[in-house]
């Protein structure tokens, strides 16, 4: 080969060689782990722990994959025996939000770097956890499908059956089926088993926890419900669902100062079970009537809606009395301030183009997360987990269309409760939570055994924040140390499963 020829030859392999980087499809192997060791301080006591980062297939009916969960598993070096130590599978929601939520800021051993009240802080960052609960618990952490870094196969999407993974009952029917394997694959069977969920994570495990004891035959000791997401109500337009905002109008209307003097100087809590009484002994039967109301009765209760909610009774009156939580978001403080306030988390607030409308331009909260999850969770992959990948982390996946249909999981909880008397499910919720409020978590604990023999096995827990109220640091104090407790009082402790 002569050298012009020779150079013409590297000159074309080097000029191809930037198509055939940039022209390959972003993978990770659908089975692998990486793994480090690590350490943190938890409530003064040093705890060394192995952390695994990797990846686990799905597979179809046929045995063949079909797509791969990514997931951080949390283990605590130095046990005596695993048998006894509790393992915590967490969740997020969405449907199609990565597992990034609880893991960089509320059970794992590290957390973001914000302020006090959960607001954004630059450098971005993550340091470490004291109020972690891998002390008392292993934790593992899984991405479902198209979120974080987990993907379909083939990951171009042609020829994938959507409908395998993305509705309420396929989602749980193949996590339960994930789950099983990492648990064989970890050798966690005699574990005592805790699931938690946030958002649309809290129907997600309500399912889980039937699926898992009645098809794959594996029972749990506690099931977390973080501000959870029930259908049942939030797709329902009807006076009780209506009737139910109404307290966390008022909440989020103390935490702003707008109420009227007598009622501002209360606590909080404290006043909030008087805005529940209204709402339930007063509201509903209002709201049933409909346009049968009597005008005064009508006038009156605009009146008592205004005073407790910081909104006006204009506000009440030209809407029929259902105000929207869309409205309130852009309307309670619109005179006042001239702010929006957030959708998930009432404490933040925004700025629209324009004062008038119903509803705000976008979700100042949601932003703000955003804003400082986003560069924590690629860091800390890279940095401290030490696992490089060129994969986009999907904070939000594509999992539509989504499958609503059938939803009995509120329902297939109480079975699994009726069925396994070691289970126990706790509530979690933020008082300034607009999206899935704490009083609708309440509603749903209420309803969820209607024979009420149940009750002493179901508890809430209310914090002075909103959907992600560990964000807030003296809630992750105590809504972790709630965690400790309720996985405390759920173990068996010797003691055999029946009534």
């Amino acid at each position: 080969m002569t050298q012009s020829i020779f150079s013409k030859f590297i000159l074309s392999v080097v000029l191809l060689i930037p198509f055939y980087i940039f022209g390959q499809e972003r993978v990770m192997n659908s089975n692998m782990e990486v793994t480090t060791q690590n350490q943190v301080t938890i409530k003064g006591n040093l705890i060394q722990y192995t952390a695994t980062t990797g990846t686990q297939p799905v597979w179809g009916e046929d045995g063949k994959e079909i797509a791969y969960c990514h997931y951080t598993y949390y283990k605590r070096n130095g046990v005596k025996s695993y048998d006894e130590r509790p393992l915590l599978i967490s969740f997020n929601g969405g449907p199609g939000s990565a597992s990034v939520w609880m893991h960089l800021a509320y059970t794992g051993p590290r957390i973001l770097k914000i302020d006090d009240e959960g607001y954004p802080v630059q450098p971005y960052g993550f340091k470490e956890n004291p109020h972690s609960v891998l002390d008392v618990c292993d934790i593992v952490y899984v991405n479902p499908v198209n979120t974080g870094y987990s993907r379909t196969i083939p990951l171009t999407g042609k020829d994938v059956d959507r409908s395998k993974f993305f509705g309420i009952n396929a989602d749980i029917k193949y996590l339960a089926d994930w789950i099983t394997t990492f648990v064989s694959r970890n050798n966690r069977w005699p574990s005592p088993k805790y699931i938690i969920g946030e958002s649309y994570g809290g129907t997600r495990v309500a399912g889980l926890a039937l699926e898992l004891q009645n098809r794959q035959w594996m029972y749990l000791n506690g099931v977390i419900m973080v501000s959870p997401a029930d259908y049942k109500v939030l797709r329902v337009d009807n006076p009780v669902s209506d009737a139910l905002n109404i307290p966390y109008y008022a909440a989020a209307a103390w935490h702003h100062k707008v109420l009227p003097a007598d009622l501002q100087v209360k606590d909080l809590e404290e006043y909030l079970p008087e805005v529940e009484k209204f709402a339930i002994d007063e509201v509903v039967p209002v709201l049933v009537r409909g346009g049968f109301v009597d005008q005064q009765k009508k006038a009156e209760m605009a009146k008592k809606m205004a005073r407790y909610t910081g909104l006006t009774e204009s506000d009440y009156l030209e809407n029929n009395l259902t105000v929207s939580t869309s409205y309130f978001w852009k309307h309670l403080l619109k005179d006042k301030q001239g702010f929006n306030v957030g959708r998930l988390d009432s404490r933040y607030l925004g700025i629209d183009r324009k004062l008038s409308g119903d509803a705000p331009d976008y979700s100042a909260e949601l932003t703000s997360w955003l804003h400082s999850f986003t560069p924590a969770i690629n860091h800390y992959f890279r940095s401290e987990l030490n696992l490089k990948t060129d994969v986009k982390y999907s904070m939000f996946g594509d999992v539509h269309p989504w499958n609503n249909e059938n939803d009995n999981t509120r329902d297939n909880l109480r079975q699994a409760m009726a069925q396994n008397p070691y289970l126990k499910v706790m509530f979690q919720s933020g008082y300034y939570d607009g999206a899935t409020t704490y009083f609708n978590a309440k509603y749903t604990m209420w309803q969820l055994d209607p024979s009420g023999k149940l009750k002493d096995r179901l508890s809430f827990k209310g914090y002075r924040s909103g959907h992600m109220m560990y964000l807030r640091k003296e809630d992750l104090a105590k809504s972790t140390d709630d965690i400790r407790e309720f996985i405390k009082n759920s173990l068996s402790n010797g003691k055999s499963a029946k009534y």
